[in-house]
Formats: C-alpha cells, sequence, structure tokens
C-alpha cells in the first residue's frame, strides 16, 4: 500500500502531553514518554513537545524538560521541541538549556522555535510579556543562533552551546515562513486543513530562502493531524475531543483536558458550539490506511515537502497508538 513518494519521506511526531478529564496531568507527561518509545519502534524520525502556559488541556509547559525526559527513555529517534516559544525566554538561557541536552544526548537534538506569546492576556502578565514580543522574533532567532556560533557581542560565552551544532526549526505562522527563508533555516508549516494557506507558505519560503551554515538548501516540514484506523468513521471518532475541546475555547475562553469520544457525541451544543465543533472534524487527514495513503500522496505531490509532522491528540490512546501504527505502516512496512 505504501507509495514511493510516501517510502521516501520522513514522519514524524509532536505530542502536546494532552490531559484527558478525570485523569491528573501527570499521566499525560508519561503517556508522552511512553509514546515517544513507542514512535521509536516503529520508524518514526523525530519526537516533538510542546510549550503551553497556564492552560487546562495540556500538561506540556516545559519543553526542554520534558525533552530530556524523552530522550533518556529512547535510544535512536531524534528528540527537539515543536516548539519553544521564545519570545517567552531569554535566547542565552535557551541556548543553554538545548546545550545540555545536545551534550548529554550527542547527535539527537532538535531546536524548533516558535513566536506565539501566551494563551491568553493572564499568562501573558505572568510572563512578563505581551504580544509585541512577537515582533521581535527574527532578532531573538539571530541571537539565540549567535550563541552557539560564539558571535554574541556581550563577551559572555553559552555554556555548554557554544560550538555545538544543534538543528533550528521554526515553526511557520504568518510571517514566520519570511523569517525561516532569511535566516536560511528548515520550516515547520501548518496545518494541513488550510491547504493552499499552507501551499502559498511554502512558495514564498522556498523563493527567498537564503543558504546559510545552518541549511544550504529549503527543508520543510508539513504538520497537522492524520488518524488512521480500520474504518473511516473510526478514524473520525478518534478526532472528536480534540474538535471539542477547541470548540469549547472558541466560546468559553478556556481549553479544557479531552472528554471521551462517546460524552462529546451524546453533547447537547449550542448552534455556534456546533458549527465550531463541526468545523474542528473537518479537513483532517483521517481515514483507512488505503484512504490516508492516497491523500498523503496528494499532499506529498503538491506541497514536495520532505517531513510530514503528525499532532493528533486522542482521548483514547489505545486507538491513538494504534493510529500510529497503522500509518507507519505506510511508510515503514514491516516495522
Amino acid at each position: 500500500m505504501s507509495s514511493s513518494v510516501i517510502a521516501r519521506t520522513r514522519f514524524s511526531v509532536l505530542d502536546r502531553s494532552r490531559t484527558r478529564a478525570g485523569r491528573p496531568p501527570a499521566e499525560a507527561l508519561r503517556d508522552t514518554v511512553a509514546l515517544a518509545r513507542r514512535a521509536e519502534a516503529l520508524g518514526y524520525h523525530r519526537f516533538w513537545v510542546s510549550e503551553h502556559h497556564g492552560v487546562p488541556g495540556v500538561a506540556g509547559s516545559a519543553p526542554t524538560v520534558l525533552a530530556a525526559a524523552v530522550a533518556a527513555a529512547t535510544r535512536t529517534i531524534r528528540v527537539g521541541t515543536g516548539g519553544v516559544m521564545l519570545p517567552n525566554h531569554r535566547p542565552l538561557v535557551v541556548a543553554e538549556q538545548f546545550g545540555v541536552l545536545e551534550a548529554l544526548f550527542p547527535g539527537r537534538i532538535d531546536m524548533g522555535l516558535g513566536r506565539s506569546v501566551g494563551f491568553t492576556d493572564g499568562v501573558r502578565r505572568a510572563l512578563g510579556r505581551d504580544k509585541e514580543d512577537a515582533e521581535d522574533f527574527a532578532a531573538q532567532l539571530g541571537e539565540l543562533l549567535g550563541w552557539f556560533e560564539g558571535t554574541s557581542p556581550t563577551g559572555v560565552h553559552a555554556r555548554p552551546a557554544e560550538g555545538l551544532r544543534v538543528p533550528p526549526f521554526v515553526l511557520a505562522m504568518g510571517e514566520g515562513a519570511r523569517i525561516a527563508a532569511r535566516a536560511g533555516l528548515p520550516m515547520v508549516i501548518g496545518d494541513l486543513r488550510h491547504r493552499e494557506k499552507m501551499l502559498r507558505g511554502i512558495d514564498r519560503y522556498r523563493t527567498e530562502f537564503r543558504p546559510s551554515s545552518w541549511a544550504s538548501a529549503p527543508y520543510v516540514v508539513v504538520s497537522g493531524t492524520i488518524a488512521v484506523a480500520g474504518t473511516e468513521a473510526q478514524a473520525r471518532r478518534l478526532l472528536v475531543p480534540e474538535a471539542w475541546s477547541m470548540a469549547y475555547s472558541r466560546t468559553h475562553g478556556t481549553f479544557p483536558p479531552l472528554a471521551p469520544t462517546e460524552e462529546t457525541e451524546a453533547r447537547a451544543m449550542t448552534a455556534k458550539e456546533r458549527d465550531l465543533y463541526e468545523s474542528g472534524l473537518a479537513g483532517h487527514i483521517a481515514g483507512t490506511a488505503e484512504q490516508v495513503a492516497h491523500e498523503l500522496e496528494t499532499v506529498l505531490k503538491e506541497s514536495g515537502a520532505d517531513e510530514v509532522l503528525v499532532t493528533t491528540s486522542a482521548y483514547d490512546r489505545t486507538a491513538l497508538l494504534d493510529s500510529y501504527r497503522r500509518l507507519a505502516g505506510l511508510f515503514a512496512p514491516g516495522r
């Protein structure tokens, strides 16, 4: 069932450590580490973790700390962040953290970097940041890379980061594609639901790319939700908890833990909630292995992407693991 375009593409995992209703946040972190071990066994290329602050539905607030736990629990898979939100931190501290990771797990660490600041005004105040801090992302990125290259004008040296090579990736949101291109860095762009916008961003990135010491040519990672199951209906049900969580956040201002699919399907929703919920279910790559393979071929041919970063979250962990297993059967049959 695997095609040549799928077989030559790298597949990786981003896990957001989503909490589940009625279960402690600590379990979500342990689930992330367990999923990383499974992803490694299945042949995935990278395993990344995310950064969220003050979000009830996400336990992953300290990505470099969680990445250390993931790297310690695995042996070969690349480990990184998707991403560290650079405007929230001093670049020196970020360089030091990734320098420590690379020193402990040489040749396996990735540095995925984003430009978002805080989920709410309250979180931004708690972080001592505001929305305008995201506008300095390109300068912050340059400063961060300078710590690894030993070019800081301060005369200070980042230990143990200086001289190490930790591959940087830019999470492209809005201006991110242009920033990645001008810095000569690999780019992660999503999501798969907004295909035309994604393809425009990729075209802009390739057109404006300037080779750097970090990357001699453009490198495109497309990200999004992919669900694979025995039937199309089963794959769609895997998406239900996240779709409702997104709809709830848009109508109540709070991003909740994932609830069981059965509970959500029986829920009475307002018209606005229903519209947002149905929209949240639409546009993802979901279905049987054959259906998903067909859709992936289309995406990869249209985008020319080098890698796919799968970002699926689900309440049912057994079904989620099965989805990742079925997907791996497309790019690494026999694993």
